[in-house]
């Protein structure tokens, strides 16, 4: 039960997330931005994550994984109530000030939900269990691209020159009208995680206290816990995959719509962004069983290296080839996080909150990959400019056969509490 109504959580991060690649085509347009400048949509995004993860950490340490999950969801509420305004003074700033508030929430989130799902049951099923969970947030994102297509790309989205050609009060119901695109999607993903909030906090879970700070009576700090290398490498492997996860979506609209790759509308290129996610979503389900029988390490290498191969597939060619192989990029993303995640907190017993601290931390490399992808965008063209997710898998790759391993622990730590 208590898995269930945490995979209805993941399934909402997953979907409000993932609907910052609608975004990004559709404040592009509105507000006439370059690349660089629409990707601090996630930089914004995900650089909460890198500000807030160890105050959420402390908060989560404070509450308890319960109330720090409902915590997580008021929080992320009033983020998407911040659109209302955002709309309405036509800011992109304001924009940025109300994602910025929204991940503040899913981070919070992140914090409590990723290792007390890990920790709801045996250690030799974590991986297994995260990656089941973490497919429901693939589901979210999933469906977020065809709602966002639906409601906020259906409006077709004017030119300077065409805007410069209406009158001024037309250019004011233009304006309103785009603002209104956005207002309706998020006000409406505000009460559904005011209710998620209610709802768990009625709902009884288990507490779990010894793998939280209440636990840690030797008050680990956060260096102590970094020379664990598979912490460590484990900080590097999510921060790799979410900048290459994330710069993949975010310029994926784009990259279709490109005469020479697939040449067709953003709002078709939308439904495409679908496929990337729901193969990660397809990729999960599969991987959950996969791990339940073979090396978890040995299969991130594995789906690593073909990743890094796909993202070398897309650059070396164009049309139907490019457009294909960058959508199967998702399938084989699936495993990544959760294995990641299940591995950096190998082991670690009351320093897991700590651990898992750092490394929702690390997911600021969605903040900081696709800006650089972006810049790099505007010079040597979009196509080449995925060479930086292919550098992120090889990384990856190197985490599964290597750095994941775990090295003799000192032997104060070696009696965690599982």
């Amino acid at each position: 039960m208590a898995l269930g109504v945490l995979t209805t959580i993941f399934f909402m991060w997953g979907f409000l997330t993932c609907l910052n690649d609608i975004l990004i085509p559709h404040l592009k347009s509105i507000f006439q931005l370059s690349y660089a400048q629409v990707m601090l949509v996630q930089f914004t995004f995900f650089g909460a994550y890198f500000l807030m993860a160890l105050p959420a950490g402390r908060l989560v340490a404070a509450l308890g994984y319960k109330k720090g999950i409902v915590a997580g969801l008021a929080v992320a509420g009033i983020g998407a109530l911040g659109f209302w305004p955002a709309a309405d003074l036509h800011l992109y700033p304001a924009f940025l000030g109300a994602l910025f508030v929204l991940a503040t929430g899913i981070t919070v989130l992140q914090v409590a939900a990723n290792p007390y799902v890990a920790l709801l049951g045996p250690e030799r099923t974590s991986s297994s269990r995260l990656t089941l969970a973490q497919a429901l947030n693939s589901f979210g994102t999933f469906l977020a691209p065809w709602f966002g297509g639906l409601l906020i790309l259906s409006n077709v989205v004017k030119n300077p020159t065409e805007l410069a050609a209406l009158a001024p009060a037309e250019q004011l119901v233009y304006q309103t009208q785009q603002a209104q695109a956005v207002q309706g999607p998020y006000i409406g993903l505000a009460v559904v995680l005011f209710l998620l909030a209610v709802f768990v906090w009625l709902f009884r879970l288990p507490a779990l206290t010894e793998a939280t700070d209440k636990g840690d009576h030797a008050r680990h700090g956060f260096a102590e816990v970094l020379r664990h290398r598979h912490v460590l490498f484990g900080v590097l492997g999510i921060f790799f995959y979410v900048g290459a996860e994330v710069s993949i979506g975010s310029f994926m609209v784009n990259y279709l719509s490109m005469p020479d790759i697939g040449h067709m509308s953003e709002q078709q290129a939308a439904k495409y962004v679908s496929w990337y996610w729901g193969g990660a979503m397809v990729g999960r389900f599969i991987g959950s069983a996969l791990m339940a029988k073979f090396s978890p390490r040995l299969l991130l290498a594995l789906f690593a290296a073909i990743n890094a191969l796909l993202v070398l597939t897309t650059m070396l060619s164009s049309g139907g080839v490019a457009m294909y192989s960058i959508i199967a990029i998702g399938l084989f993303n699936s495993i990544m996080f959760p294995t990641i995640f299940a591995l950096g907190i190998e082991r670690l017993g009351p320093m897991t909150s700590k651990a898992s601290s750092l490394l929702i931390m690390a997911i600021v490399g969605g903040a900081i990959i696709p800006p650089l992808q972006g810049v790099f965008a505007d010079h040597i063209g979009l196509h080449h400019a995925f060479f930086l997710p292919l550098l992120c898998y090889l990384y990856i790759v190197f985490y599964g056969i290597s750095g994941s391993r775990i090295r003799s622990v000192p032997a104060t730590d070696a009696g965690g509490s599982h």
